[in-house]
């Protein structure tokens, strides 16, 4: 049994969409954000403190966009996953962690000093600053979301899974109005899959029912 250690809204989204989309059985633990200090036994299970932590098997894995890729490449071939013989492979892993290093990467630093620093160590600057990083680097898949409903290969990938998780923190963090025209439906049309929707119920669902509190939410995690 996949095991998935979880909380709301965080970068273990990534992972618990991509198992939604494939239909695979696993558990779900949610946990208070941020759990090394709110659930610091987590720290028997990832002594990073970060979430998510991935088990399967004997398999342990911490990064959001690898456990994409791991998933896709060994349940999904040439559907969620992008082949080495496939023209668009090299685009592919390239987007994989464009969601991440460079996508979700300037937005926790907006959180930092916007909602989690004390109010005397807020930095609107800062905040504002990086915020317009995020937003020039989202610009370049513009021209690309012009021509194309996905991010590569003609079909929705594991790619589209990391782009997407960077483009719902965005939108929670109110920079969705500052969305170019493709971007925007593309962000619409990833919002209306099937397993999108699944993976947001199934972390209601788990946190209710593990007593998680409703105000223990997660945008992102990150060096706070």
């Amino acid at each position: 049994m996949i095991t998935l250690y979880h909380c709301v809204n965080a970068r273990s989204f990534r992972p618990l969409w991509m198992l939604e989309e494939l239909g695979l059985p696993y558990a779900l633990k949610v946990l208070p954000f941020p759990p090394r200090l709110d659930a610091p036994q987590y720290l028997e299970i990832n002594p990073l403190g970060t979430i998510p932590a991935f088990h399967d098997g004997a398999t342990r894995m911490t990064e959001s966009a690898a456990i994409c890729h791991y998933l896709a490449a060994r349940h999904s071939p040439r559907t969620l996953n992008v082949e080495t013989d496939e023209p668009d492979f090299g685009a592919y892993l390239n987007f994989l962690h464009f969601g991440e290093a460079t996508l979700t990467f300037p937005q926790t630093l907006v959180l930092r000093y916007s909602r989690f620093e004390p109010a005397e160590r807020r930095q609107p600057q800062v905040a504002e600053d990086y915020a317009r990083w995020f937003l020039s680097r989202l610009r370049t898949l513009e021209p690309l979301l012009e021509k194309q409903d996905f991010i590569c290969a003609g079909r929705f990938t594991a790619a589209d899974v990391s782009v997407g998780y960077a483009l719902m923190l965005a939108d929670d963090i109110g920079l969705r109005e500052r969305f170019k025209p493709a971007v925007l439906a593309y962000w619409q049309r990833l919002q209306q899959r099937e397993g999108y929707q699944r993976a947001l119920a199934a972390q209601q669902r788990a946190a209710v029912e593990q007593g998680v509190p409703p105000h223990s939410v997660a945008f992102a995690t990150g060096p706070f």
